[in-house]
This record gives C-alpha cells, sequence and structure tokens, in this order.
C-alpha cells in the first residue's frame, strides 16, 4: 500500500477545507509521527521546482495550494474571458448554494453525490461565492454563499428574484421527453 499516494489523495480530496493531523492519523490508521514523516516526505517531494502545487499548514489543517511564483499564470487563468465560461457542474454547485446558503462543502457533495471542492475553489477565484463564516458543526467547516458578483452575473437585483424551484421543474416537466431524435433513429434502423 503506498502510503504517500494515499496521503496526497486525501488532500486532494479534501480540498480547501484541509484535514488537520488527528484526523489525518484517524483515516489513515497511523500515529501521529508517521503521518508527520509521511506529511514531509510528500512535502518535500512538492519542493521540485517543476511541481506546481505544495502542501500549506494553514488554519490547523493541511492543504495542497499552488505555488506563490505561479501567480501570474493562475491570475490570467481566472481573468481570461475564455475561462469564465460556466461548466454544468459549476452552474448545478452555484444554485445548490444560491438556494441553500450558507452551506458547507459537505453538504453540497452529499446533494450532488460527488466531491465539488475544485468546482468552489474555481467559483470562490471567479468571486461568484465566498466564505461565509463557519459551521458549528463538527471540524467548523466553511460556510459558503453567493456574492454580489453572482448576482450582477446573473441579472438579478436580489436572492428573490431567482426562479421557484417548482417553477423550474414545471417548465422541464412540459417537454415532451418521447419526442426526441432516439424515436427518429429507431424509424431509421433496418432489421
Amino acid at each position: 500500500m503506498n502510503k504517500l499516494g494515499i496521503l496526497e489523495g486525501i488532500l486532494f480530496v479534501v480540498g480547501d477545507e484541509g484535514i488537520n493531523l488527528k484526523n489525518l492519523c484517524e483515516v489513515m490508521n497511523i500515529d501521529t509521527e508517521e503521518a508527520k514523516s509521511l506529511l514531509l516526505k510528500l512535502k518535500e517531494s512538492y519542493e521540485n521546482e517543476e511541481r506546481g502545487i505544495r502542501i500549506s499548514y494553514l488554519g490547523d489543517a493541511f492543504k495542497l495550494t499552488t505555488k506563490e511564483e505561479h501567480k501570474e499564470y493562475y491570475q490570467k487563468l481566472v481573468e481570461n474571458p475564455e475561462a469564465n465560461t460556466l461548466s454544468p457542474s459549476s452552474l448545478e454547485v452555484l444554485a445548490i448554494i444560491a438556494y441553500n446558503q450558507p452551506i458547507t462543502r459537505v453538504e453540497i457533495d452529499t446533494l450532488r453525490g460527488v466531491s465539488s471542492s475544485h468546482i468552489i475553489r474555481r467559483l470562490v477565484a471567479k468571486g461568484l461565492i465566498k466564505e461565509a463564516g463557519k459551521s458549528k458543526m463538527p471540524g467548523r467547516p466553511n460556510l459558503y454563499r453567493t456574492t454580489s458578483e453572482f448576482l450582477d452575473c446573473f441579472g438579478l437585483s436580489s436572492l428573490n428574484e431567482l426562479p421557484e424551484i417548482g417553477e423550474v421543474i414545471e417548465e422541464d416537466s412540459e417537454k415532451e421527453l418521447f419526442t426526441s431524435i432516439y424515436k427518429e433513429a429507431e424509424n431509421e434502423v433496418d432489421l
């Protein structure tokens, strides 16, 4: 079993929430000294100039972060108009946050069924969402909410202008789901 690989995967999955030493030991079923040793080895491997990430210790948690010396490239990515289009996954996370704010990443992940940490980081970088304090849940995870930039981006003056969820569902249910290219293709198949 490659414990360095497991550690790297854990740091990726926890995203910007990070993980403290105690939780890391529990998850990996190792003692504190071994955890520290693994963190140090992985940190040293990231110090190579060919790597773009590093391990940071911020707010009592270990996290993967980008290297400061590459900052100008990350800013270009965020500021690039072509990179500012939102994927369906990003729109899904934005909708979950908009309708349920403030909400934690774990709650978003539960609703979606997949990890959202990288999408949340991107939405924070684009200024569409922001941290809005800490939850009272164990571990005190960050709470997220939409920003005024979110409202501007979607042409809303307030969150009260968001459509009711029932309205969106009704519009979708009115579509004829069975009149599609699938029926046309079915008729064209030679048996």
